[in-house]
C-alpha cells in the first residue's frame, strides 16, 4: 500500500462522487445515514430504554452533564474520526495530509492517489477502531451513559 501523487498510465475515472457539488446525491446518502441511525436506536431501545440516559430524576446537573458530554463527544469524535483517517494516509506513504470542514462534512484529505487496497484501509480505519472502542465503553459504562456512548458510535455511520 503505496500513495503515488501521479496517476498510473492508462489509468481512467469509471465514477466520481462529489456530495459539496451533487446535492442530489448528498441528500441520499444523508437520508441513508437516517435510516441505519433509526434501524440502530429503535431496537436497541428495546434492550436500553433511551430515557435512562434523559431522565431528570437523578438531578437536573447530571442531566446537563450527559447531555453537554454527547455534544461534546460529538465534535470530539468527529476530530478523532478524521484523524485516524490521517494516520492511514501517512500509514500509506501520504507525506502531507490536509484536514477541513466543508460546513457539511469535516475530512482528512491529500493530494495523492492510492491503489483499491489503501483506499478500503484508510477509509474503515475510523470505523474499526473507533467501533471497537466504543464497542468496549458500551459494556463498562453506567447505565445512564450508556445512550451517549451509544449515539456517538450511530455518528459513525
Amino acid at each position: 500500500m503505496k500513495a503515488v501523487n501521479v496517476l498510473p498510465e492508462g489509468y481512467r475515472e469509471i465514477y466520481s462522487i462529489d456530495l459539496q457539488k451533487n446535492k442530489k446525491m448528498s441528500v441520499k446518502v444523508n437520508l441513508l445515514a437516517v435510516v441505519i441511525a433509526v434501524a440502530m436506536i429503535v431496537p436497541m431501545a428495546f434492550i436500553v430504554p433511551i430515557y435512562i440516559a434523559f431522565d431528570f430524576g437523578d438531578g437536573d446537573l447530571a442531566y446537563f452533564a450527559r447531555l453537554a458530554a454527547l455534544f461534546g463527544l460529538m465534535a470530539v469524535y468527529m476530530v478523532l474520526h478524521e484523524l485516524v483517517h490521517g494516520i492511514a494516509m501517512k500509514i500509506c506513504g501520504t507525506k502531507k495530509v490536509k484536514y477541513g470542514f466543508t460546513g457539511l462534512y469535516a475530512f482528512a484529505g491529500s493530494d495523492d492517489y492510492y491503489d483499491k487496497k489503501a483506499y478500503i484501509f484508510i477509509a474503515l480505519a475510523p470505523v474499526v477502531l473507533w467501533g471497537i472502542v466504543l464497542s468496549v465503553l458500551l459494556f463498562v459504562v453506567d447505565l445512564e451513559w450508556f445512550w451517549i456512548v451509544y449515539f456517538i458510535q450511530i455518528i459513525m455511520v
